[in-house]
C-alpha cells in the first residue's frame, strides 16, 4: 500500500527535520510538511530533510491538514493510507511500522496512537492535557459509544475512509471530529500503545494558558455538534 505522511507545523525549526528524518523511508512514499505561517526556517529545515513542503498561509491545525490532503488528493497515485502526526518530536516517528500494521493486514481502517496506554515520558503532557482527554474520550464514549483513550495526534488512516468523513474543522477541534465522525460512519478502528516524550521547543497549545482554554472549548463543542 501506499503511504502518506501529513505533518502540520507551525515554528518548529529546531524538530521538524528530527521528524522527517526518523520516519522510515522504506515504509512511505512521501512526507508531506505543511509549513503553517511559520515564521522562522520550518520550511527550510523540513526540506533539508527531504520533505515536500506545503505552505498554508492561515494559522490553524485543521487547515494545515485540510491542505495536505487536498494535496494527496491532487497526487497522481493517490495514496492508501495517510499518517499524521505532529512536528515537535514528541512521536516518536520509528513507531510508524507498528501504527499502520492494522491498515495493512486489511482488518482495520483507522489506528489512534494512544499516549495513555503507551510509554509517557514524565512531564511530556500537562496534567490538563491529561484531563482533557479523560473528559473527552469520556463524552465520546457516553454520546457516540465508542472506546478511545486518547486524542492523540499520531493516527493512521485508509485515505478513501478520511475522505468519506468530509474533515472540516481547521483549528483545534480536529483530532476529536475525525474520531466522532469514524465512529459514526462505523469505521473499524482501533487503538495501539505509543510512546511520547517532551516535545522540542514550547507548546503554542498546551503552553499558555489561552491556548488551553480555547483549545478545550473547541474539542468539547465539536462533540456536541455533531450528535
Amino acid at each position: 500500500m501506499s503511504i502518506l505522511v501529513i505533518i502540520p507545523a507551525f515554528n518548529e525549526e529546531n524538530s521538524v527535520g528530527k521528524v522527517v528524518r526518523d520516519i522510515p523511508a522504506q515504509l512511505v512514499d512521501e512526507v508531506v510538511v505543511v509549513n503553517n505561517n511559520s515564521n522562522d526556517r520550518t520550511a527550510f529545515e523540513a526540506s533539508r530533510a527531504g520533505a515536500t513542503v506545503l505552505n498554508e498561509p492561515i494559522q490553524g491545525y485543521g487547515r494545515a491538514c485540510l491542505r495536505g490532503i487536498a494535496y494527496a488528493q491532487n497526487r497522481q497515485q493517490k495514496p492508501d493510507v495517510v499518517v499524521f502526526l505532529d512536528a515537535d518530536y514528541s512521536d516518536y516517528p520509528g513507531e510508524m511500522q507498528a501504527l499502520v500494521a492494522p491498515i495493512l493486514s486489511g482488518e482495520i481502517d483507522m489506528v489512534i496512537g494512544s499516549r495513555a496506554r503507551g510509554n509517557r515520558e514524565r512531564g511530556s503532557m500537562t496534567p490538563q492535557q491529561v484531563f482533557g482527554n479523560w473528559l473527552a474520550t469520556t463524552l465520546l464514549r457516553w454520546l457516540y459509544g465508542v472506546r478511545y483513550t486518547d486524542l492523540g495526534p499520531f493516527r493512521a488512516i485508509r485515505f478513501d475512509k478520511l475522505l468519506a468523513l468530509n474533515m472540516q474543522d481547521k483549528t483545534y477541534g480536529w483530532t476529536v471530529e475525525m474520531q466522532l465522525k469514524a465512529a459514526k460512519q462505523r469505521l473499524r478502528i482501533t487503538e495501539i500503545p505509543v510512546s511520547y516524550r517532551k516535545r522540542i521547543g514550547f507548546s503554542k497549545i498546551s503552553g499558555t494558558v489561552k491556548g488551553t482554554i480555547l483549545a478545550g472549548y473547541k474539542i468539547i463543542t465539536t462533540i456536541f455538534k455533531y450528535l
